[in-house]
């Protein structure tokens, strides 16, 4: 019997002695590969667990505290709310249609002002008995005069002139501003083609009192005209008779720039003649 166990136990070692290592090196595989598995199924169970819900709200709420704050850009609906704000509210078209303010009572008083006066003066103007000055409405405008001057000194080489070519009198065009009486008129001959006399280029005239810095509110146009008319016999003035150049009309874009000009020269140098008082 002993013998019998001793054969079986010697067989048992050949057997293990003789086993093929290729057999033996696969089994090794199988069991890496097993523990591979294991590991995949362990990592995609992980990844199944991470993609839960919970945690992926945790991720994003990670992410907002990892990132530096910055400028956020305003919303449409924001932007709207503060414009509304700014515009006092409410987007309705008629809401800022009435916030729109009206044009400006000073401009509006100006005009009533303007209005009201040339009404009077033209009024006294007409009353006038003595046929020293005529005015028509240029086109039934209110603010643009032709005013006919029809008396000056009769004494004066200028009346001898209106004599001699049957002149009936001197055509002067006067244009109000909109803050009359506060500014002065722009005033300037029309007809006949004066020489001298304070009359200059284009029908321009040189007087102090046309002037912003010599002009005064309370001066009326008859008071104008008048000054007008003896700063021409001051000024020994005569009506052009040289051939070709007293049929040239007088031109308001000359006579603008004209006064323009003496305005400036006058301010620079001062003026002397003829002075306000004169008359």
């Amino acid at each position: 019997m002993a013998t019998l166990l001793r054969k079986i136990g010697l067989i048992r070692l050949h057997d293990r002695d003789t086993e093929d290592p290729k057999h033996h090196q696969g089994s090794l595989k199988g069991t890496k590969g097993n523990q591979k598995n294991n590991k995949h199924c362990q990592t995609a169970n992980e990844t199944n667990i991470l993609s839960t819900p919970e945690i992926k709200a945790k991720k994003l709420d990670q992410n907002a505290k990892d990132k530096t704050p910055g400028k956020e850009k305003p919303s449409k609906d924001a932007s709207k709310e503060k414009q509304q704000q700014q515009t006092g509210g409410g987007g309705n078209k008629s809401t800022g249609a009435s916030s729109i303010p009206p044009l400006a009572p000073h401009r509006q008083h100006c005009t009533q002002v303007r209005t009201r006066r040339l009404m009077k003066e033209l009024q006294e103007i007409r009353r006038l008995g003595d046929n020293f000055i005529t005015v028509e409405l240029v086109e039934d405008n209110l603010y643009d005069w032709n005013v006919k001057l029809h008396q000056v000194d009769k004494d004066s080489a200028l009346w001898q002139d209106m004599k001699e070519t049957s002149t009936e009198f001197i055509l002067l065009n006067v244009t109000f501003p909109d803050n009359f009486p506060f500014s002065p008129p722009f005033m300037r001959v029309l007809t006949p083609r004066l020489e001298n006399g304070y009359v200059l280029d284009g029908g321009a005239i040189c007087m102090e009192l046309l002037t912003p810095r010599g002009w005064s509110s309370a001066y009326t146009v008859e008071a104008v005209m008048r000054q007008f008319a003896a700063s021409l016999v001051k000024g020994q003035g005569r009506i052009c008779r040289k051939a070709g150049k007293s049929k040239k009309a007088f031109s308001r874009k000359e006579a603008e720039a004209t006064f323009k000009s003496l305005v400036k020269t006058h301010e620079k140098y001062g003026w002397v003649s003829p002075p306000v008082s004169d008359g």
